[in-house]
């Protein structure tokens, strides 16, 4: 039989119940992704967690974009392999050395190697004797197009699944919060005492206490310092979180002492998650920068290990330093309050005055650390432990732990942190309304500008109708104006700037 004299056989020559049990695993399984998914989006709906819904369809649009990924490996695979070039190319920045070549790929046979792989040796065999008969080699053979091919499967996964732990345990966190936040809704506040408010010393408040009486008062250096090492431990007290939302309350939302900050973070953080789990452009960017450098020798994947852990250190240092400028901007100003303890949210205590900059990093930072183990996960996998691309154990260890460490320190630190520091900026975020109110408010923004659009064609045409209409639009203009900078901070970042206080 041609099985038996080591030929393959083609769909003609393939039983048909192989090909339908093949075909029939392979719809089920996703058929059944696709239908968790879709009922996922529909109680994500029915419980109106818009925030949510969209970040789920961000996953399947990172799931499509890898479908077309695939195809295009898959269709131009082919193609590819028959690019030849001179083999005095292939000979530079590889990731083992030439005198690895042979060892690797003897334990890749006797441990990795399966029907699959042989089969996609023997095409790359055939492929290399395309490119041998020009006295070239191939650009790329087939068993390294299927390996990079799993490999983006790996990483795009891998970022998923750490975005929605990240963003999970960090958001249990943020709920331990609910507690502060019921405690404040309880409280009575006495007509009397809301006429004569009492006169405090302003050293007299927790949160002057903790983060400025003895913590670098007239040393900027201490306070960093300080800011760095509080991040580890109790990152957000009950006198910070009481005196933040007081901030919040009085800058943007003066006269609802009773309005629910903890609802609204929420709200925000959920927001937040949608931009977080998608891969944007750059960051495919970096991974293709990194994939350059992997150079042996180089040891490339350790160094930059430490890119996400600095950064989160340093976001994680900034955050609580702004928590620590607050307090020393009301200390130095005030040596007794009355009443509540206020500080002022503002722009100007976050990097370039703009706080987004916080969730980019913490973006790039998640996805890093994503692909520093999906990489090691799928080397583990594809190629064994001991293979040379995999690195000595002494690199490997601290990768892993640096991973970990990131991991968990984002969960229970940094990202409750920015939950809460970056509603100190300016600018109110869009989830400070209902999604029954943002919905209301942009929809009649909309027919505000579409009437505004039909009153100005009639107004063209006929005097009487420009004499008849004027006051309304006059009206309709500052509506329009009003609801215009609601529509165009949405798109540009999801914040508003208060009208006043």
């Amino acid at each position: 039989m041609a099985s038996e004299e080591g030929e393959e056989l083609s769909l003609e020559f393939t039983p048909t119940w192989v090909v339908a049990v093949v075909c029939f695993i392979i719809i089920f399984i996703s058929l059944l992704v696709e239908r968790c998914l879709h009922f996922g989006g529909k109680y994500l709906k029915k419980k109106e967690k818009k925030p949510l819904f969209e970040a789920l369809q961000k996953v399947k649009e990172e799931l499509m974009l890898l479908g077309f990924i695939s195809l295009m490996l898959t269709v131009f695979q082919g193609a590819i392999s028959k690019i030849c070039i001179s083999e005095k190319y292939v000979r530079r920045m590889l990731p083992c050395s030439l005198e690895d070549k042979e060892g690797s790929a003897a334990v890749a046979t006797t441990e990795h190697v399966g029907k699959l792989r042989r089969l996609l040796s023997e095409a790359a065999t055939s492929q290399s004797a395309y490119c041998a008969s020009k006295h070239k080699v191939p650009f790329l053979s087939i068993e390294g197009l299927h390996h990079l091919h799993i490999f983006i499967f790996v990483l795009a996964v891998v970022h998923v699944i750490f975005s929605v732990l990240t963003v999970g345990f960090g958001g249990a966190r943020i709920r331990q919060w609910k507690h502060w936040e019921d405690a404040i809704a309880k409280e009575n506040y006495d007509t009397d005492q809301a006429l004569r408010p009492a006169v405090t010393h302003v050293h007299d408040h927790a949160f002057i206490r903790d983060h400025f009486a003895g913590v670098g008062e007239k040393s900027s250096f201490i306070r960093w310092m300080h800011s760095f090492v509080k991040q580890f431990y109790g990152a957000v007290t009950k006198a910070d979180y009481m005196t933040l939302r007081m901030g919040f309350i009085m800058t943007h939302c003066r006269g609802n002492r009773k309005f629910n900050f903890h609802k609204y973070m929420i709200r925000a953080l959920e927001d937040d998650f949608k931009r977080v789990v998608g891969i944007s452009w750059y960051l495919w960017l970096f991974v293709i920068i990194f994939l350059l450098l992997n150079v042996n020798g180089w040891h490339t994947y350790f160094w930059i290990a430490f890119i996400p852990f600095i950064l989160l250190l340093a976001v994680g240092t900034k955050l609580e330093h702004v928590i620590t400028e607050l307090a020393h901007e009301v200390a130095e100003k005030h040596v007794a309050i009355e009443g509540d303890l206020v500080v002022k949210p503002s722009d100007e205590h976050f990097w370039f005055s703009r706080p987004g900059i916080t969730l980019f990093l913490i973006h790039f930072i998640l996805f890093q650390n994503a692909f520093e183990i999906a990489y090691f996960f799928w080397i583990l996998v594809q190629y064994g432990f001991d293979s040379c691309i995999m690195g000595q154990v002494r690199y490997i260890v601290p990768r892993l732990i640096i991973g970990v460490i990131i991991q968990v320190l984002c969960s229970y630190s940094t990202l409750p942190l920015y939950a809460i520091v970056t509603q100190m900026g300016s600018n109110f975020k869009k989830a400070i309304f209902d999604e029954h109110v943002q919905a209301g408010i942009l929809g009649w923004r909309e027919k505000v500008k579409k009437k505004k659009g039909l009153k100005g064609m009639a107004n063209g045409t006929t005097a009487a109708g420009t004499s008849t209409n004027g006051s309304t639009t006059t009206t309709t203009s500052i509506a329009n104006i009003q609801m215009g900078r609601l529509g165009q901070q949405e798109k540009e970042g999801n914040e508003i700037q208060p009208s006043g206080t």
